[in-house]
């Protein structure tokens, strides 16, 4: 293993913070995976898991037993780290402009019409061809800010893995993973060694989270060649919600680790003897198909549904109650699926988001993903 330290833009006189990544295997292998996580910084769950994926990756690389080169970057967000306001954790807005950390990751406009003029018949060569393009594009960025950096450091990590996981967790949630269409059939054997309670589909969530600013990279090259210019799956992302922030415990930090390390294994990143794959617990849905609740009034929040139930059309899933007029407001589900995440909060403003039920038929457009 060798540690790289990448500096990002200090923003101002005297401070600067530095990105720490972590790179296991042989580099010439011919496979690349990178793994990070708390890109929000406040997703504790998915830090720890990363920190026991580290220490078995440390044994196993020691051992000679990886076959790909695997990045790890177990602390993904340095700036978010630092935030707090009155003893509160603010991981998820760069306090500075309001920017999500998980939004809107550069796109490269100019490639398809550079890949155009370059591309040939072979589907391999031609994989060669873009990560370079895309390569020297990212070199001639040049960040205005420390949140640009930072964002920039992150897709200079990864534009050239095979396979992208990146480690996030909700409030209060089951686990659950969120991939494209065309990523599933191979991104399911981890659906299934992670237990997911909810695996949510789309190619195009209008938000380019990190994820799919490098899955829709990739289709979108795909859908712009022709025929007889073939772009491959260059590269497979995944998101993967270790539960809810509360969820912090060694238990379910390895449970975690060991099912990311099977399914390495079961890509034969890792020489090892596969287990069998564990029953996918509950079918992939389109992420347009999950139901949304929001609060129509203000009031105390009492959840009547837990986390993971399987609900019926009609079920109540939340209750405001004013603690002024003693009103009850109720609030149930138009969709069959699954109890997958929810807000932790407990006293609710209008308007308010309160929690997620998947569904296997789309009902939503336009940005499917929250601020």
């Amino acid at each position: 293993m060798h540690t790289q330290s990448t500096p990002l833009l200090p923003p101002f006189a005297g401070t600067q913070r530095e990105l720490l990544s972590f790179h296991f295997g042989p580099p010439d292998s011919g496979q690349k995976i990178y793994i990070q996580s708390s890109l929000h910084a406040d997703e504790t769950p998915a830090m720890l898991t990363s920190v026991l994926l580290k220490r078995r990756l440390l044994e196993l690389d020691a051992a000679g037993m990886l076959a790909a080169e695997i990045v790890l970057v177990p602390v993904a967000n340095p700036i978010g780290l630092g935030q707090q306001v009155l003893g509160q954790f603010v991981g998820r807005f760069d306090l500075g402009s309001g920017r999500n950390f998980n939004r809107h990751f550069p796109q490269i406009p100019t490639l398809a019409a550079r890949a155009k003029a370059l591309l040939g018949a072979d589907p391999r060569n031609n994989l060669l061809i873009i990560r370079n393009l895309i390569g020297e594009a990212l070199l001639q960025q040049k960040p205005l800010t420390e949140f640009d950096a930072l964002q920039l450091a992150l897709f200079k990590l990864s534009f050239d893995a095979d396979l992208v996981i990146d480690l996030h967790c909700s409030l209060e949630a089951v686990i659950h993973l969120y991939t494209s269409e065309a990523a599933w059939p191979e991104i399911e054997p981890l659906a299934r060694y992670l237990g997911a309670r909810a695996s949510l589909l789309a190619t195009d969530s209008g938000a380019l989270a990190f994820d799919e600013a490098h899955s829709l990279l990739w289709w979108n090259l795909q859908q712009q060649m022709p025929a007889s210019q073939p772009v491959p799956d260059g590269t497979l992302a995944v998101t993967i919600e270790c539960r809810g922030q509360r969820d912090v415990s060694y238990a379910v930090a390895q449970q975690d680790a060991d099912a990311i390390i099977e399914y390495l294994i079961w890509r034969q990143a890792i020489r090892a003897s596969t287990k069998p794959l564990p029953p996918l617990l509950t079918p992939a849905t389109p992420l347009a198909g999950s139901e949304q609740f929001y609060a129509p009034v203000s009031g105390i929040l009492v959840h009547r549904a837990n986390l993971g139930d399987t609900i019926q059309v009609g079920d109540p899933l939340f209750d405001i109650v004013d603690p002024l007029t003693d009103e009850t407001t109720t609030i149930c589900s138009h969709t069959e699926g699954v109890f997958y995440m929810r807000r932790a909060i407990r006293f609710v403003m209008a308007g308010a988001p309160l929690g997620r039920v998947t569904g296997t038929q789309a009902v939503r457009t336009g940005v499917l993903l929250g601020a």
